[in-house]
């Protein structure tokens, strides 16, 4: 075992794969000098300029590149730097990458991973730098989602991304690069799909992606001085969604809490909500209940943005109030 940050991680994650498979490429602003997040530091020199490849500032060209990259036989990786640019270069995200298979009857396959910083987490990036959209990409039919939440998620989940012959869009958390772990020596590889449970309990089900993880666990804490054991599921990935995972924790403790850090207004927690009302009805005590960020632009200031977060107290509030309201209806 090594001790890895998140952006180590995705580092070894890349060297362990483009040693693997001389097809995989690497593409972005400012990717052979490291990134601005330091996430390929060292590739440029072991790989050299023919596999790693530094583009112009236009999003737009580094996901065109990498979409005929795909196409012609290489197994891309393309850096977006910032989530929040996708939307720039939306039609070839939405419109174009995920209907190669289907519009040539399967005769092309797209290995593409497009990868980049995502989310707030209290670092003061702003409206334009500090979206978590998620939940853009998970309405596109065809578009794999994975989201890490640990260093050694961040190398796993990469690889096997990289592996898949389907485009996956990876949204790596900014507020988690420095995050450091014990990451095992040899290959590493999670399978998309396979959603954790890290924490068990029998109260209620905590769900949660990425930086959520981190928060469910330590409000998970918090209920447990209060006699509340919460169980906390890692997904891992939203498409493909592990909703088995979910529903048996549901089974478990009969309450469903969706914490995602993406505005409320139609974030992936409805599509868990929306799940476990049709697959797990009988199951459930008490209503399902989401907490998210705000639906507004994502302030600057420390303590506007700290009120749009989600946060440790807003989770503990939730999760008390739910049981709260359950004890009071059942007498």
């Amino acid at each position: 075992m090594a001790e890895l940050t998140y952006r180590q991680a995705i580092a070894a994650a890349l060297a362990q794969e483009m040693a693997r498979d001389e097809r995989v490429v690497l593409l972005g602003e400012d990717v052979a000098s490291g990134g601005v997040f330091k996430t390929t530091t060292g590739l440029r020199e072991r790989f050299g300029p023919d596999r790693v490849w530094n583009t112009p500032i236009s999003e737009q060209a580094i996901a065109g590149a990498a979409m005929g990259a795909a196409m012609a036989g290489l197994r891309p990786v393309a850096e977006i730097m910032f989530s929040d640019f996708y939307a720039t270069c939306w039609d070839q995200v939405a419109n174009e990458i995920p209907k190669v298979r289907y519009m040539t009857g399967g005769q092309l396959s797209m290995p593409l991973v497009l990868r980049g910083a995502n989310g707030s987490g209290g670092l003061g990036f702003g409206s334009q730098h500090g979206q978590s959209v998620e939940n853009w990409a998970m309405c596109v039919p065809g578009i794999k989602i994975a989201s890490p939440a640990t260093p050694a998620e961040a190398f796993g989940l990469l690889a096997a991304a990289i592996r898949d012959n389907d485009p996956v869009i990876v949204f790596e958390h900014k507020a988690l690069y420095s995050r450091k772990e014990q990451c095992p020596d040899d290959e590493h590889v999670i399978p998309l799909g396979r959603a954790a449970v890290v924490r068990p309990g029998r109260d209620c089900t905590l769900v949660a992606l990425s930086i959520t993880v981190g928060i469910c666990l330590a409000a998970a804490d918090e209920l447990a001085t209060h006699g509340i054991e919460a169980e906390v599921i890692d997904l891992r990935t939203l498409v493909p969604l592990d909703a088995a995972a979910v529903l048996a924790s549901v089974a478990r403790t009969s309450r469903l809490v969706v914490v995602e850090e993406n505005p409320g207004q139609l974030g992936w927690g409805a599509s868990i909500a929306a799940i476990a009302a049709q697959e797990a009805f009988y199951d459930l005590t008490a209503p399902v209940i989401r907490i998210s960020g705000g639906n507004v632009p994502l302030p600057v200031a420390a303590s506007l943005e700290a009120e749009v977060d989600v946060s440790v107290p807003r989770v503990v509030a939730g999760v008390r109030a739910l049981l709260g309201q359950l004890r009071q209806s059942t007498g």
